[in-house]
């Protein structure tokens, strides 16, 4: 009796998930485009090859607009904001999270990717990044925490061990900067932006000791920020020229080119250091954990359907299957395939041979070693955009040396957060 319920059951199920498919098959040509808005990163324009596959199986034309950094996070609130709804799928990333699912503009994950893309196979701590009390709200196809990259020649050459702490690195910086080497000591994000400047700021400033709020008020002017941005601003002066405003494409193109010799960087960038087409520092890079007392910044990029763009029927439904089918498991092969091992977002690409081939064993080491020094370490609310992108004008005018006043330059930004975060109550 029990095996004919289970019998019964099964068959229902099975039947239920045809029908279901049946149902959503019924859009094909129902959306004439699908527009997404996107981010130069691998696992995005290596899509450009493969976007026939998905138009074809919907009868549709995805369209994506590949924008840098800041202008996308804009793009997108404003798309958003004012209703226009003129794309259906947003990238997305941890700093814009909390103002997105506060507002309502993303759907959570789970209702609009179809359970085949198994999306309980996204990397744990990418899908801690994309959740917001206890829901996951975007498909993660690259993020992770820092890694510290160095010159190992270099270090061998002038007798120096990889630095384990803070004191050890900056010593290591100002020796090598000082080597007739050809190269710099250091570089990093200099450019204005909550995922610039202040991003890479931001380990140093909670290595102090730093802490956002106080009762409520910010307090990333105080003893600590102020301590952070110094030392931040000191360490530039062994960078390549304009540091200032690198970002932090500048920053990885100045290393793998072979001007710097260390780095610390978002531990997606190591392979791009073993890509022979384009580093010349192949087989001549360490990798090891940030030096204590600096945490690991852990983050995640990703895409999520928005609900002003597809509010319902067969938009959101097309809009959920391409985010299905762009993090899915077999787009991730296809990318390793191609030798691109920088963008990962599930555990069994993590965990597979495919991976472990294109990458150094240090390399991996070290993200093991990274993984319980990362967390979100900025702040989690929804108006740390504006905050952030506030604090990134402020230090930006301090490395570039048009403020001087380190304390007085902070306590504006701090004065200007207050206004922001006075508008959530």
């Amino acid at each position: 009796m029990q095996r004919k319920i289970l019998l019964l059951s099964t068959a229902f199920c099975t039947l239920a998930l045809q029908a279901h498919a049946q149902d959503e098959m019924s859009c094909k040509g129902q959306v004439p485009s699908i527009n997404v808005i996107g981010q130069g990163m691998p696992a995005v324009t290596e899509l450009d090859k493969r976007l026939s596959e998905f138009n074809e199986k919907w009868d549709t034309q995805v369209r994506i607009t590949l924008l840098g950094e800041n202008e996308r996070r804009a793009r997108a609130r404003l798309d958003a904001s004012t209703g226009a709804g003129s794309y259906q799928v947003i990238y997305i990333d941890e700093a814009n999270l909390a103002e997105y699912v506060s507002a309502g503009w993303v759907y959570p994950i789970a209702d609009v990717v179809p359970e085949s893309y198994d999306i309980s196979d996204f990397r744990t701590d990418l899908s801690n990044v994309a959740t917001i009390d206890g829901v996951q709200y975007f498909a993660p196809f690259v993020g992770g925490g820092d890694v510290m990259m160095y010159r190992k020649d270099l270090l061998e050459d002038a007798g120096l061990d990889v630095p384990r702490t803070l004191d050890d690195l900056v010593v290591a910086i100002k020796a090598l900067s000082e080597a007739d080497n050809g190269a710099y000591g250091w570089a990093a994000r200099g450019q204005r932006g909550s995922g610039m400047n202040v991003w890479r700021w931001t380990p140093f400033f909670r290595a102090f000791g730093g802490e956002w709020l106080e009762d409520g008020m910010p307090a990333f002017n105080s003893r600590a920020g102020v301590e952070a941005t110094e030392l931040y601003k000191d360490l530039m002066a062994y960078a390549p020229p304009g540091v200032a405003t690198f970002n932090w494409s500048d920053s990885i193109e100045a290393f793998r080119s072979g001007q710097v010799a260390f780095l610390i960087e978002s531990d997606v960038f190591g392979p791009w250091m073993e890509d022979v087409s384009k580093s010349a520092v192949v087989g001549k890079v360490g990798y090891a954990p940030p030096p204590d007392p600096l945490p690991s910044a852990g983050w995640a990029h990703g895409w999520a359907v928005s609900t002003v763009g597809a509010p319902e029927g067969c938009m959101k439904i097309v809009a959920g299957d391409f985010i299905g089918w762009a993090t899915s498991r077999e787009m991730e092969q296809k990318r390793l395939e191609a030798g691109i091992a920088s963008d990962v977002g599930r555990t069994s690409t993590l965990q597979g041979d495919a991976f472990n081939a294109l990458v150094p064993q240090e390399y991996i080491d070290a993200l093991l070693a990274t993984g319980p020094k990362t967390d979100l370490l900025i702040m989690a609310s929804p108006v740390w955009p504006e905050i952030g992108d506030t604090l990134g004008l402020a230090l930006e005018e301090i490395f570039a040396g048009t403020r001087t006043d380190v304390q007085g330059v902070l306590d504006e930004a701090a004065f200007f957060a207050e206004d922001s975060l006075a508008g959530l109550k």
